[in-house]
């Protein structure tokens, strides 16, 4: 990859439904050499997929929060995975270093729905306990994927 590739990167960032020629304007390129790029790109596997970002509000999932999870002895990631992926409301999740075995990132429609998907998480086996902070209001949310 070279700093013409990363700039390409950049504008789908913005806007992955720009025009190759668009997106040639701002870095220099001609249509047909952005799509070739692009087309590599996706090939390489360093584009590995374009989406949309849907209001989270709109699909009753408002309610938003970050729970650290402590664990009973040793789980491996396998197990929290297993966990964790029957329960709709998460939507992220990663082992982590600290004190905490796990951070959880989970949306619902609302504060009951939230304490039900905890209550999920939480009656589980391996979990000892957790620990929540309800999303207030955003400051920064950039996608890096």
């Amino acid at each position: 990859m070279d700093s013409l590739d990363h700039r390409i990167l950049d504008q789908l960032r913005d806007n992955a439904r720009a025009g190759y020629g668009d997106i040639g304007s701002v870095v220099g390129l001609s249509a047909s050499a952005v799509k070739r790029r692009v087309d590599r790109l996706v090939g390489d596997g360093v584009i590995q997929g374009f989406t949309i970002k849907v209001d989270p509000a709109v699909e009753d999932r408002g309610t938003e929060a970050w729970v650290e999870l402590y664990c009973r002895g040793t789980v491996s990631p396998d197990e929290l995975r297993a966990l964790l992926d029957t329960v709709p409301e998460v939507i992220d999740a990663g082992t982590v270093t600290g004190s905490a075995d796990a951070v959880v990132h989970m949306r619902s429609k609302d504060l009951s729905a939230l304490e039900e998907a905890l209550d999920k998480v939480r009656l589980a086996p391996q979990v000892d306990h957790t620990r929540s902070a309800i999303v207030l209001s955003k400051l920064v949310s950039r996608d890096t994927a």
